[in-house]
């Protein structure tokens, strides 16, 4: 396989999970009250914020596949000077909404297993930044994956 055939494996691997957790019905496996249900929703809109914002961010870089486009620099300054990958961070918010909000502990195992997913695709991704540009292993060295530092690290 090469590398865009595998990068939209990725892609479909992707859709088919998200998809999965769209579709799950709401179940009672275990409480959901209220509030649960206004968190839950606040968490999948601040989700679609920040990945909206990681798009916005790459400009014309943003591609479908986890395989960097001719277009692409490395962004290391606005959501990408927190995390590594802010459009995953939005996503996985998103699922963690969805996940949890569910009821349904088949949802949260699915969630569970959309994030681990997440965590294979951007290491893959990673590579091919790395390949692709050299500064790449000292950004990663410094700024996390998914989730930003409460404590910015300062940057030399």
């Amino acid at each position: 396989m090469t590398e865009r055939q595998i990068g939209w494996a990725f892609v479909a691997v992707q859709v088919a999970l998200l998809i999965g957790l769209v579709v799950m019905p709401a179940a009672d496996h275990y409480p959901t009250p209220g509030w649960l249900d206004v968190v839950t929703t606040v968490v999948f809109w601040l989700g679609v914020a920040i990945a909206v914002l990681g798009g916005v961010a790459l400009g014309r870089a943003l591609t479908a596949t986890p395989v960097p486009n001719q277009a692409a620099t490395l962004r290391t300054r606005g959501p990408y000077r927190n995390v590594r990958h802010p459009i995953y961070t939005g996503v996985i918010l998103i699922v963690i909404a969805l996940a949890v909000g569910s009821g349904n502990v088949v949802g949260l195992a699915l969630g569970a297993a959309t994030i681990g997913f997440f965590h294979v695709k951007a290491s893959w991704e990673e590579d091919r930044l790395a390949d692709r540009f050299p500064e790449y292993e000292r950004y990663a060295a410094m700024t996390p994956r998914f989730v930003p530092r409460v404590v910015p690290s300062v940057r030399r």
